[in-house]
């Protein structure tokens, strides 16, 4: 018996062994990231990035530090798009998946191809430009950055297979018992679907608190700016700043503006929420993403 159980340890160990060094493997950017951003611009340039800096340097952080307030206020407005923006997307995304899923819904195929027609066909950033400016009049309003990316056909889809693998009979013994169709989607389909929304809902807050593009093409009130596109500028005015002050500096190493190292404190300082948001919604994951892409 004891033999049997140390057999039995040998596999157990070796699965631990190679989730373990593959957890570190994941690790190591992240730690070459905060270590790149206390490290030296000289030493950046001449040696690339170390997980133990030589020569430790804060000049990044204290760049970010004269604009935290601009920071803070670029946080607030990204979390913000970012909260509102999935629930919004996550509400309109089920109410359109729900119906396609049931089967005696009329011309659900032909609504699902039009769906499906917007991810093989791009109208153009012109008339998308157009509509979102002149037609619906969200430029600089916080709208310009949740309305455009409400709906994306790809995660209507997925959640719409995992509708389908709800079974029929829950719904059909609702509507014997009288419930009408907003009850049963409210109180039975989406409680029972928190899996798919749990995946969906964390691609569609990824891809919100990630997006810059929607705050250059509509915003021009710096108070609006969300947090990535105010980053963004940050790096792109240390990036001018360096090239431009270049041929003063090369007889001073030490007078190098610190790009690299900006860079990798920016990405820190913007990756921080998305860490704590995934173990919220990790034990839904897995099932929703291979429910909801296999079945149906």
């Amino acid at each position: 018996m004891a033999v049997q159980q140390e057999i039995r340890l040998v596999p157990r160990i070796l699965i631990y062994l190679v989730v373990g060094i593959f957890s570190v493997g994941c690790l190591m950017p992240f730690l070459l990231i905060i270590s790149g951003s206390f490290t030296d611009e000289a030493e950046i340039i001449t040696k690339g990035f170390a997980f133990i800096p030589n020569k430790v340097s804060y000049a990044p952080w204290v760049m970010i530090y004269h604009d935290i307030r601009r920071i803070i206020n670029g946080y607030i407005i990204t979390v913000t798009v970012t909260v509102a923006g999935t629930l919004l997307s996550l509400l309109v995304t089920a109410m359109l998946a729900y119906p396609l899923s049931v089967p005696t819904l009329k011309y659900r195929n032909y609504i699902a191809f039009f769906a499906f027609f917007t991810m093989i066909f791009y109208g153009g950033m012109v008339p998308w430009y157009i509509i979102v400016s002149r037609v619906l009049h969200l430029r600089n309003t916080i709208f310009a950055l949740i309305l455009p990316y409400t709906v994306n056909a790809w995660n209507m889809f997925l959640l719409r297979n995992f509708f389908r693998t709800i079974p029929k009979e829950i719904p059909e013994s609702a509507k014997i018992d009288g419930a009408g169709e907003l009850t049963i989607f409210t109180r039975l389909i989406l409680p029972l679907a928190k899996p798919g929304l749990a995946t969906v809902g964390l691609f569609v807050a990824l891809g919100y608190w990630n997006d810059w593009w929607l705050g250059l093409m509509f915003i021009e009130n710096h108070r609006l700016f969300p947090v990535q596109l105010l980053l963004r500028a940050i790096i792109s005015n240390v990036q001018f700043l360096r090239s431009a002050t270049a041929s003063a500096v090369q007889s001073d190493a030490s007078g190098i503006l610190p790009a690299e190292g900006v860079k990798m404190a920016t990405g820190l300082v913007t990756i921080g929420p998305i860490i704590f948001l995934y173990p919220f919604v990790q034990k839904y994951f897995i099932k929703g993403i291979i429910v909801g892409a296999v079945k149906g």
